[in-house]
């Protein structure tokens, strides 16, 4: 593939120059003197400045259909498309991360940031071949072997967590210890819940896609409220039936709206020590820089049927403030990528809209093909997981 020699190789070669021929001549001339380090960190740095002032969009590049993996190309496009994580390797930051863990595991992450290099540093148009990072991830998470279609969400929830688990900086953990927090304010509860976490679970993926949910659980006879805060890397959202069109803070209300658990769903109240009649509610604790929504389309007994519900999502300005649990937090998103499912649960097709980050311009990504698309398309009922930038983080 003529493109994928002009990618950027964090290896230091012999004859640093010869390794980068895409450099223009005279560049080339002032490299020759330099160190290998030094010549690959300008390198970087030119490849980065280039993709950012380049009038010509780079990673515009298809991904080829290996049978049956268009979920996992319409993820890798949302990905590829997610400027934070993109840089982490262009820059080739998480080869920093991975050598401080001294892991033996790391080939998943040599390779999705061997891709995401390829697709944005390639002089070529021509799709590129998935087929060495599809290798890896298979031997991560063997449900995805062979070539039957998968869920995208899945995907991307199996996805993400190697990727962290490869560049974890956290190389030991600590002993889980039992401390008694109950008696603390939910505010100062739910950071001391969330540094506990980072104690074990600490990287970059983390730092993009984590926030934490705030589980509300009140007695109906004493009136007692026992608060739980858990990480979540995206959030499920259901969708109301019976609707031509909703909107997608519907589906949020629907999400974190107040249940009642009574019954055999009757928990035990803290205070009264036996079960009684509770209502739980969600909120929101901490947002994290990227928030996924996952569209709940498909029915839980394995996909036997699916929602094709028109829901209406903001592009820009999807505020959330009204499901935080506390007042004064930024919350509000900006849309930069869809993961799309078109057709049923007996035969579907993944593709992906994705906005780039250096132009802005949005895109349509069906496994080779990348065409222009206007954003007005970009709503349609086939949407099934949305990936939203926060606002204050956003390059745009």
């Amino acid at each position: 593939m003529p493109g994928i020699h002009c990618s950027y190789a964090v290896t230091v070669p012999e004859a640093p120059v010869a390794a980068f021929p895409f450099l223009k001549q005279e560049v080339r001339k002032r490299c020759s003197s330099m160190s290998g380090s030094v010549l690959v960190s300008a390198v970087v740095g030119l490849l980065i400045n280039q993709v950012k002032n380049s009038k010509t969009a780079q990673g515009l590049v298809g991904l080829k259909n290996l049978g049956n993996t268009c979920f996992m190309n319409s993820i890798l496009q949302c990905l590829s498309n997610t400027h934070n994580l993109r840089d982490y390797c262009l820059h080739s930051s998480h080869r920093r991360d991975l050598n401080n863990n001294s892991r033996t595991n790391t080939a998943l992450m040599e390779e999705f940031a061997k891709l995401i290099q390829t697709m944005w540093t390639s002089s070529s148009s021509e799709a590129v071949s998935p087929s060495e990072f599809k290798t890896q991830i298979q031997r991560y998470a063997p449900r995805f072997m062979g070539y039957n279609q998968q869920d995208a969400q899945e995907f991307l929830r199996f996805l993400l967590d190697g990727l962290h688990n490869e560049v974890n900086r956290v190389t030991v953990k600590p002993r889980g210890t039992i401390e008694d927090i109950d008696h603390l304010p939910d505010e100062e509860k739910g950071k001391k819940m969330w540094s506990k976490y980072l104690e074990r679970e600490d990287s970059k993926v983390v730092d993009l896609f984590v926030g934490q949910l705030k589980s509300s659980l009140t007695c109906s006879h004493c009136g007692f409220c026992s608060t739980v805060f858990d990480p979540f890397w995206d959030l499920s959202l259901p969708i109301a039936k019976g609707y031509g069109e909703i909107s997608l803070m519907d589906c949020m209300r629907l999400f974190t709206k107040e249940d009642v658990l009574d019954g055999d769903e009757k928990p035990t109240c803290y205070r009264c020590k036996s079960r009684r009649r509770c209502t739980k509610k969600f909120t929101i604790q901490k947002f994290p820089k990227i928030l996924v929504l996952h569209l709940k389309r498909f029915s839980e007994a394995r996909r036997t049927s699916k929602l094709s519900t028109f829901v209406n999502f903001p592009m820009k300005d999807l505020d959330l403030r009204e499901f935080a649990s506390e007042n004064s937090i930024n919350a509000v998103y900006n849309l930069y990528a869809v993961s799309n499912h078109s057709g049923t649960t007996m035969g579907g097709h993944y593709t992906a809209y994705c906005r780039n980050p250096s132009s802005g311009e949005w895109y349509t990504f069906n496994d080779s093909r990348v065409t222009t698309m206007s954003s007005s398309q970009v709503r349609s009922s086939d949407a099934y997981v949305l990936f939203y930038e926060l606002a204050s983080s956003s390059q745009m």
